[in-house]
């Protein structure tokens, strides 16, 4: 979490760039690639906590509510006009320099809980309705994609391991992101593809195998048809 109390920037999540102002939280999810811009000329606290303190320390109930943690793909990053970060700030600030430990994890945890719950609340004018009875399935389909995205782009594949049609698969994956399941599948391929060329210095070939190419000319293909450049282009604009 960036929280920004003074000042106007920007910050990068994903290669995308998003504005910062005094009252903008700055949502970030595990394994996204972020970056601060130079000479940034604002204020604020970043706040990192690990997927196992959350799992360890929040209610199940609250992460269903807190979708950003594992579902950005639907979830806006930045929300701005916000009105209860320095009374939390102010909070985390003197539990954290206590001198009492005593229960302090659970006490920072369900802080932050409530912060990010109320965060939530806030963002859910511009998010698809998560009361839809299809939202559970949505969310199993992303997680199969995120775990199997290197051995199969196949719509089918994926509607056989829900055991569902992949007409109703599309009908379902489009009423959260208004694409198809393939748009969505080559689309999350391309974002982990850009995040490896940008965050490691791994070979462009060595990356292509790594996100399910066994030639360098296909994942080339692919690439420049998702994007409109070749994958060494893209490394060179960086």
């Amino acid at each position: 979490m960036l929280i920004v109390t003074e000042g106007i920037g920007s910050h990068y999540i994903d290669l995308k760039e998003y504005s910062l102002r005094k009252g903008t939280a700055l949502k970030i999810a595990k394994g996204q690639v972020h970056a601060f811009e130079e000479n940034a000329n604002y204020d604020g606290f970043l706040i990192v906590f690990t997927e196992e303190f959350v799992l360890n320390y929040f209610s199940k109930s609250s992460i269903e509510f807190i979708s950003h943690l594992y579902n950005y793909h639907i979830s806006t990053a930045a929300v701005h006009e916000i009105n209860f970060n320095e009374p939390f700030i102010e909070q985390l600030m003197i539990e954290l320099a206590s001198e009492d430990t005593y229960a302090q994890k659970n006490i920072v945890a369900a802080m932050l809980e409530l912060y990010l719950l109320r965060l939530e609340r806030l963002s859910q004018t511009t998010e698809p309705p998560k009361q839809s009875k299809y939202y559970p399935l949505f969310l199993e389909f992303k997680n199969l994609v995120q775990e199997k995205y290197t051995a199969t782009r196949n719509v089918k594949d994926y509607a056989e391991m829900l055991s569902i049609s992949t007409k109703h698969l599309n009908r379902i994956v489009k009423e959260f992101t208004l694409n198809t399941a393939k748009h969505f599948i080559d689309d999350f391929v391309i974002l982990e593809t850009k995040r490896a060329i940008a965050s490691s210095n791994y070979s462009l070939k060595e990356i292509g195998y790594a996100v399910g190419f066994d030639e360098v000319t296909n994942f080339t293909k692919f690439f420049k048809k998702q994007t409109g450049a070749t994958p060494k282009q893209f490394k060179a604009d960086l």
